[in-house]
């Protein structure tokens, strides 16, 4: 431990961000980082705990104790090595993940945590200046075929780990560009497009083959897949999106969250012309929806120019701090107020949209919402229940539906003739990841349900090592344990 005292001495700091005037002009990404000092001095607050929790308390086990103290001690290169050993693309977490690492760490019990976040992502980006991260090829290759499905953040995890252990690996993503939601959900000002090209670039040369375009179970069959592959790993994600079976779903201007999205950041990638895009341009929206979709959304439309943006949420208001049913280390439900809130929003909690409402023409002109009041019995689901005469009206001329996903689409599903769990999603067991077809694996959202970027990297690396035992009978990929520590 490089530091004993670093954690009494030194306060939290975190990366401050550009004025909300000035980044709403672009989609640029806006924080300022820390210089090495400020970092190394973070770095220092780390306790080294004898029971490090925010090691459990990540999906992904990082080793963040010995990464913390390699930073504070300026040994980059080192740290590097140690963060990438359990994570294959710490540039996506150190920019996305909600850090249950932070909510775990010992100590924030009574202090502020560590910025273990922050340091992750400064780590990567150290290691990409300086050229420390490059391709590796396997130096010897078997005769074993590998077809991933979908190239999120768990298909190119998987992907790496695999082709690490010699294996031939094909990537196949419907969309124009490989990513997933990565490149088509995630806006460029939390997410620049250049920081996934780099690493892809990587994973090219390392010999991974990505073919984009590509429908499997649509433009090319799954039989063909099933014939040429040994072995096929599904991580096709839950897009599957939920709606709002009210009336006036159907008028025009009442538009999925995902939808907008994604032709926002095809445009932003000049694959898209702003006149075909889903605009918010001087436009009363409404976004119902208060998690993190819901915050891209309120974020793209400010920079769009929209007249007004609000937000609503069916829950109960979180409370500021951590609730008392939900003690350290588990990750607590509190409130959660983002840049992009920050940049222009007015929210709302315990609201229910009722009707939607139009013009002669099919135009979404308003909508009809009322308050709510949950009911909580102990062992029983919770109930919700309607305030009466708490109807309102509002004006909207742009509804953006941020409700999450029910699970992952049925082509698929269908078409390898899977079981799935009581949730829709694929059923295949965190044991093995093998479903009900044999030589079939599944891992991320399509598995696990609509989930973390973090947890979509550690499905894609455990169902890896399962595929790998599947082929060869054993595998040396590691599991969360990270105990090896292989080449960036």
């Amino acid at each position: 431990m490089g530091k004993i005292t670093g954690f009494m001495e030194f306060d939290r700091i975190t990366e401050a961000y550009d004025p909300a005037s000035e980044r709403l002009k672009n989609y640029k990404e806006f924080t300022i980082p820390l210089e090495k000092k400020g970092l190394k001095e973070q770095g220092a607050r780390c306790m080294d705990c004898g029971v490090p929790f925010c090691t459990s308390g990540c999906p992904l086990g990082n080793l963040i104790p010995d990464f913390n103290d390699n930073v504070y001690k300026g040994k980059w290169k080192e740290a590097a090595k140690i963060l990438h050993a359990t994570n294959n693309f710490p540039e996506f977490t150190g920019r996305l993940c909600p850090a249950p690492c932070e909510e775990a760490c010992v100590l924030g019990i009574n202090e502020d945590p560590v910025t273990i976040e922050n340091i992750e992502k400064n780590i990567v980006e150290i290691a990409f200046e300086e050229g420390w991260i490059v391709a590796h090829s396997p130096t010897q290759r078997t005769n074993k075929k590998v077809a991933i499905i979908g190239s999120g953040p768990s298909g190119l995890a998987a992907a790496q780990q695999l082709n690490r252990a010699g294996h031939s690996v094909t990537v196949f993503e419907r969309d124009a560009k490989v990513g997933g939601l990565l490149r088509y959900g995630i806006p460029d000002f939390k997410l620049e497009k250049s920081i996934i090209d780099r690493r892809i670039e990587i994973l090219e040369e390392e010999g991974i083959t990505f073919k984009t375009n590509t429908n499997v179970g649509v433009s090319l069959s799954v039989e063909t897949i099933k014939a040429e592959f040994d072995a096929v790993l599904l991580c096709n994600g839950a897009t599957e999106r939920r709606s709002i079976p009210i009336k006036g779903s159907h008028l025009k201007g009442v538009h999925q969250a995902m939808d907008f999205l994604k032709l926002n950041n095809e445009y932003v990638d000049k694959q898209t012309p702003f006149e075909a895009i889903i605009s918010a341009k001087d436009k009363h929206v409404i976004v119902i929806g208060g998690g993190d979709t819901g915050s891209d959304c309120i974020g793209t439309s400010n920079r769009h120019g929209a007249a007004s943006v609000t937000n609503f949420e069916i829950l109960d208001k979180p409370t500021l701090g951590r609730p008392a049913n939900q003690p350290w280390p588990y990750w607590p439900m509190k409130l959660k107020t983002t840049s992009s809130h920050k940049e222009g929003v007015e929210r709302f909690w315990s609201i229910s949209t009722k009707e939607f409402l139009g013009d002669k023409e099919g135009n979404l002109k308003g909508l009809v919402t009322v308050e709510v009041e949950w009911n909580f019995k102990k062992g029983e689901r919770p109930q919700l229940k309607e305030i009466p005469n708490t109807e309102k009206k509002w004006k909207c001329d742009l509804v953006l539906l941020a409700l999450g996903f029910t699970g992952p689409e049925k082509t698929l599903v269908d078409q390898f003739v899977l079981d799935t769990d009581g949730r829709s999603n694929i059923k295949a067991t965190i044991a093995n990841y093998k479903t009900s077809a044999p030589g079939i694996f599944a891992a991320g959202d399509a598995r696990r349900g609509q989930s973390l970027i973090v947890w979509a990297i550690s499905e894609g690396r455990q169902a890896a090592h399962h595929i790998d035992a599947f082929l060869m009978g054993s595998s040396q990929l590691p599991l969360k344990d990270g105990n090896d520590l292989p080449r960036i």
